[in-house]
């Protein structure tokens, strides 16, 4: 059955939201009513709290405007019953008595806002929107991650486009097998997710799983790190020590970034390949292990070997199943969903509320190329996350590369004096940054991408005074 058909969850937003309001006030509801059913909601109204949990109790709303102060029960004293009823129902209080110790009081039981009467129409609808667009890209997502773990058992992994669709079809008929698979694609597109999902969908998947980036371990330490070595072996070999390929012995191992690997490096990996042995590093014995390898990189292999930098036989045994990830760039439909993900989990790391996203922002999301892709869309989230004050991420609270803003204006608003020089040198400096940011701070692919020497990236580093930050993992 073709996954395109059954994963995808409808969309809600193509349907009407439905609105209850709880309101003892006659004037209040019927001013709510028309306003609101002018604006295309469905609503339903309530004149007590008995009612309310009443209607709550046997249909499903998108929203709940809720009066604080209500005869009886007070609308703070109703939210822990209506949260237990629908724990993911957005619930924004009304109350001619905004003070702070009401909105302190509404947030801690769980209101997702709080409106003064009288309240300012364009306001109000505006935070209703928010809402439910905040509650609606969450509740997709979770049904998402629910499908996805359920039909594939992956996890973390996001997508409804239809790329992302063959590419998890294709990941759980090829996980089962023992075949090498090759993943490739940009960076930042989520090589090792796919090699995690696979080493999970697969009969190895009580064993070890054991990533490692070979680009970001100098080449003189690589052979030692994959198989090992024993005591004395070199100088600061005090004790033997088991190489990755013995730790990953009947799972998994990741090697990620192959394409960086040095030509002697890969003599090594394809001898284990062929005969699923190896010795340690200054050892005579050799060593048999049953490893699948899932290799992947973000550079063309096949270039790679026509201008002699990978061997051509060793591309062959990795390439015997390929899975190529699509850039973000061309699944711009995941793009909302992966944002409200990061945005829920960047509010969790950071106990706070999860922003939602303005139209404005979602549409410079949209329209951005990303470059980076999910790393870079992800990177974007947790900054919003941190720098909003506000319960909605705008435009300006998106980093300057989605937003057009250009390098030199800011050089120039920050220095006045500077000489034309200087704002030059600056220029630089940032690009040299982001690019580095949006390789993983690999030096080897952002030589490659700005078509220089890696010698001649390093000296503008130094001149320049890059920060170099450590490497994250694909």
């Amino acid at each position: 059955m073709s996954a395109t058909a059954t994963l995808a969850p409808p969309s809600a937003a193509a349907t009407t939201a439905r609105l209850l309001i709880i309101d003892d006030e006659p004037s209040i509801r019927e001013s709510l009513d028309t306003l609101l059913t002018l604006e295309g909601f469905d609503v339903t109204l309530a004149p007590d709290g008995a009612k309310g949990l009443d209607i709550l109790s046997h249909d499903e709303f998108d929203l709940l405007l809720l009066d604080l102060a209500l005869p009886g029960e007070s609308g703070i004293d109703l939210l822990p019953r209506i949260t237990a009823m629908h724990p993911n129902l957005p619930v924004i209080m009304i109350t001619a008595f905004g003070t702070v110790g009401n909105v302190v009081d509404a947030v801690r039981a769980g209101a997702e806002n709080f409106i003064q009467k009288p309240w300012d129409n364009e306001k109000l609808l505006a935070d209703i929107r928010s809402a439910i667009a905040r509650h609606r890209a969450e509740a997709e997502v979770i049904q998402l991650k629910r499908v996805l773990k359920q039909r594939y058992n992956f996890e973390n992994i996001i997508g409804k486009s239809e790329p992302m669709l063959r590419l998890f079809d294709t990941v759980a008929q090829v996980a089962p097998s023992r075949s090498t698979i090759l993943i490739q694609g940009e960076s930042g597109t989520g090589k090792e997710l796919i090699a995690k999902a696979i080493h999970q969908n697969s009969p190895r998947r009580d064993r070890a799983f054991v990533a490692v980036n070979t680009g970001a371990i100098p080449s003189d330490l690589l052979e030692s790190s994959l198989f090992g070595h024993v005591k004395g072996a070199f100088t600061s070999a005090i004790n033997a020590k088991k190489g990755l390929f013995e730790v990953a012995n009947g799972g998994t191992l990741f090697l990620d970034e192959i394409g960086t690997m040095s030509m002697d490096m890969q003599a090594k990996i394809l001898r284990v390949l062929q005969d699923r042995r190896f010795m340690h590093l200054g050892g005579t014995q050799e060593i048999q292990v049953d490893v699948r390898i899932v290799a992947a990189t973000n550079v063309n292999l096949q270039q790679a070997v026509k201008d002699g930098r990978f061997r051509e036989d060793l591309f062959y045994r990795l390439n015997v199943i390929s899975l190529e990830l699509p850039p973000l760039r061309q699944r711009r439909e995941d793009v909302p969903l992966l944002a409200q993900h990061f945005l829920r989990f960047y509010a969790n790391e950071n106990s706070t509320e999860a922003p939602s996203l303005s139209p404005e922002a979602l549409r410079v999301l949209m329209d951005y190329e990303w470059p980076g892709n999910v790393r870079e869309l992800e990177n974007a989230m947790e900054r919003g996350v941190v720098l909003a004050t506000t319960r909605t991420i705008t435009p300006d609270l998106l980093p300057s590369q989605l937003t057009g803003t250009t390098y030199s204006a800011s050089v120039l608003d920050h220095r006045p004096d500077a000489s034309l020089f200087d704002v030059m040198e600056e220029i630089e400096r940032r690009i040299i940054a982001d690019r580095l940011e949006r390789c993983h701070w690999n030096q080897t692919e952002a030589a490659e991408y700005f078509k220089i020497p890696l010698s001649t990236l390093n000296q503008k580093i130094k001149r320049l005074n890059v920060e170099i930050k450590k490497r994250n993992r694909d």
